[in-house]
C-alpha cells in the first residue's frame, strides 16, 4: 500500500507498512470473539426446518482448530468447517461451496446450544445459549 502526500505541490509517494492483520491466528481472533460471543452461533426456521448457523465463528476460523457443538444438552458433535486459504488475500472468506455454514434440524427442536472453540494455540471458551438468545427471523 502507498500513502500519497502533496508537499508544496510536489506529488510525493511513501510505502506503509502493512499494517493490517489476516487474522489468522488465536492472538488475533480471540479478543474478537471473546466481545462476540454472543453472535457465535444463530437459529433460523427455514423450509420447515430449524438451521444452526455458524457463520459467525467461520469468518474468525483461521485462528481455530476446531468447533463444538451439542443441542439440547445433547452429544457434542464437530462442525466441519471449510479450510482456512493461507495464502490468498483473505483467508477466512468463505467460499461455500460443498461446505454450508449451518447445520439442519427438525422444525422448532433447537431449544439450547452449547458451544465449544479450540483455538490453534490450544486454549479453549465456551459459551451456552438459549433458543431466544440466538434466534433470528
Amino acid at each position: 500500500m502507498h500513502k500519497v502526500i502533496v508537499l508544496a505541490g510536489v506529488l510525493v509517494t511513501t510505502a506503509l507498512p502493512a499494517s493490517a492483520q489476516n487474522f489468522t491466528t488465536a492472538a488475533e481472533v480471540r479478543p474478537i470473539l471473546n466481545a462476540t460471543q454472543g453472535n457465535w452461533v444463530a437459529v433460523r426456521e427455514y423450509d420447515g426446518q430449524d438451521l444452526l448457523y455458524f457463520t459467525h465463528l467461520l469468518a474468525w476460523r483461521c485462528g481455530l482448530d476446531a468447533i463444538h457443538f451439542s443441542v439440547n444438552g445433547g452429544v457434542e458433535q464437530k462442525f466441519d468447517a471449510e479450510p482456512c486459504y493461507e495464502g490468498e488475500a483473505t483467508p477466512n472468506a468463505l467460499k461455500v461451496t460443498d461446505m454450508l455454514p449451518y447445520q439442519r434440524f427438525d422444525l422448532q427442536s433447537v431449544d439450547t446450544v452449547d458451544v465449544r472453540i479450540v483455538y490453534d494455540d490450544g486454549e479453549e471458551s465456551a459459551a451456552g445459549f438459549n433458543r431466544g438468545q440466538i434466534q433470528i427471523q
